[in-house]
């Protein structure tokens, strides 16, 4: 059963379009992710969902109910971390969870079973005001506070941008734990590596879902054969490919150059080796590997440039 529809959601702020025709939906209990760069109208389409923003056109609903018309009954039912801490700063931990309790009118104690995992790492630090945690202290009591009235829907804007990646880990084991009170969890996030947490993904870029799917659907979706080549001279290796006739695409992946050849790529490969070999270029290896989220995501990119 879904519990978010999205349909044809778009938004532009003057002549800028940051939305265009948006659509999705999500199934109760489900861990769903938006994935893309910065800028890619992720935080527009999050505040139009919390009802904090209206669209320019389109339509959605929450829990069947009409996400504009019926704003004040939902927010009720949501819970939200932004992507900036929005907590207070002079408050104690205790003191902010307290706050977001009493808006919610209920109770600490009410809840715990739902906080309980996130409030045994931050108890130790209840007293402590809250903008003199760390990163990642301050994204955990911010996900407490979001969950302090038992929302039926999370929203999480980008909650692991500038934490470190042990917390981002530990974030993550949380969300997956969340689940299993019957809590829908939507999420967005920049890191391509994160993507494979969630049940299902939408890419999105420039506005525009460019696949949806369960990570491991896309990865299967994937066009070509995907090599991986280790050198010493990335940018000489850039300037040399250019002239490479063979059919391909490539890109730089940390220290790796990553090659996608179509069609008959082991035949490929032996041209790509010997030429390599002719224009005395170094370079350790070159192996044929699995694609991950985010090759799947440059190649898509590449497909709507």
């Amino acid at each position: 059963m879904a519990v978010l529809t999205v349909d044809n959601i778009s938004k532009s702020y003057g002549n800028v379009r940051a939305l265009s025709n948006i659509t999705f939906s999500v199934e109760e209990s489900e861990l769903f992710g938006l994935v893309g760069p910065d800028g890619a109208g992720k935080s527009s389409l999050f505040n139009i969902l919390t009802t904090l923003m209206l669209p320019t056109s389109g339509t959605a609903t929450i829990l069947g109910k009409n996400l504009f018309s019926d704003y004040k009954e939902i927010r009720s039912h949501i819970g939200y971390l932004p992507g900036t801490f929005s907590l207070y700063p002079d408050l104690s931990v205790e003191e902010n969870l307290t706050f977001f309790a009493t808006m919610y009118k209920t109770g600490i104690r009410e809840n715990m079973s739902l906080i309980a995992p996130i409030w045994r790492q931050i108890a130790p630090f209840r007293s402590r005001p809250a903008g003199k945690l760390s990163g990642g202290m301050k994204q955990k009591l911010a996900l407490c506070c979001a969950l302090i009235h038992k929302p039926k829907i999370l929203f999480l804007d980008e909650p692991t941008t500038g934490v470190d990646p042990v917390s981002r880990r530990e974030f993550w084991d949380l969300l997956k734990n969340i689940k299993q009170y019957g809590v829908t969890v939507v999420v967005s996030t920049p890191y391509m590596d994160e993507a494979t947490r969630c049940d299902r993904i939408a890419l999105v870029q420039e506005g525009k879902i460019i696949t949806l799917n369960s990570p491991t659907g896309i990865v299967k979706e994937f066009k070509g054969t995907l090599y991986s080549l280790k050198t010493t001279a990335t940018f000489s290796l850039l300037q040399l490919l250019e002239k490479f006739s063979v059919p391909c695409s490539f890109y730089p992946f940390g220290e790796y150059m990553h090659i996608v050849f179509y069609g008959d790529a082991e035949n490929k490969v032996k041209k790509k080796k010997k030429f390599l070999d002719q224009h005395q270029h170094p370079y350790y290896q070159l192996e044929k590997i699995e694609p991950a989220i985010e090759d799947c995501f440059i190649e898509l990119v590449k497909g709507i440039i």
